[in-house]
């Protein structure tokens, strides 16, 4: 399917967006592709059907999602900064990509909106550090209730602020550390049991 990029200078989109709002883009520079493989990799993509993506900026992250995806898989990625959300709408034509403006908090309303029900995996690289605390709060809680039994939060980070948030709501954590970034990128993996029976299931 193609994924190539359309508007140009995804970088220099990205350093404009984050000068317009630095405590929510988070880093002056996108993802690097090591932590993009060292948070990816691990997981076994086959028969995942959804994945959603928090704060996907200019696509570097939603651009390996969908390699990694099957042909009948969604990605819903969501962002506050809805010329993100327009800028990934006319870099990336794909199919399985849902792009929405709104919350992270919010995930499953918007999961809902597009016939939904969960997600197999969430991805975040939000900078949870300089989020309000009830904001950051109600986007944790949001989002174990979203994810499927048996599937994971995952999350790269350049603290290990996020992990006593993650600790009370997931089962395990998994953690990696990626040297080859500025700064280095902290990961985690955040599991839901697959035995864990939510209300809803």
């Amino acid at each position: 399917m193609n994924t190539a990029v359309k508007a140009p200078s995804p970088s220099l989109f990205f350093l404009q967006q984050f000068f317009r709002d630095p405590r929510m883009v988070g880093s002056v520079i996108p993802t690097s592709r090591f932590a993009i493989r060292g948070l990816l990799d691990p997981i076994d993509w086959t028969g995942v059907r959804c994945v959603v993506e928090y704060g996907p900026g200019t696509g570097v992250f939603t651009r390996d999602l969908l390699r990694r995806l099957g042909p009948d898989a969604r990605l819903v990625a969501i962002d506050t900064n809805a010329l993100f959300v327009d800028y990934l709408r006319d870099s990336i034509a794909d199919p399985r990509l849902n792009c929405a403006t709104g919350s992270a908090a919010d995930v499953e309303d918007i999961l809902a909106g597009l016939g939904l029900r969960s997600a197999d995996f969430v991805i975040s690289g939000l900078p949870f550090s300089t989020l309000p605390p009830g904001i950051a709060n109600a986007i944790m809680d949001a989002t174990a209730r979203a994810i499927t039994p048996g599937g994971a939060f995952l999350i790269y980070q350049y603290s290990r602020f996020v992990l006593p948030m993650l600790q009370p709501r997931f089962d395990r954590i998994d953690q990696g550390l990626i040297w080859r970034c500025v700064p280095p990128a902290r990961l985690f993996w955040a599991w839901k049991n697959a035995d864990a029976l939510s209300d809803d299931a």
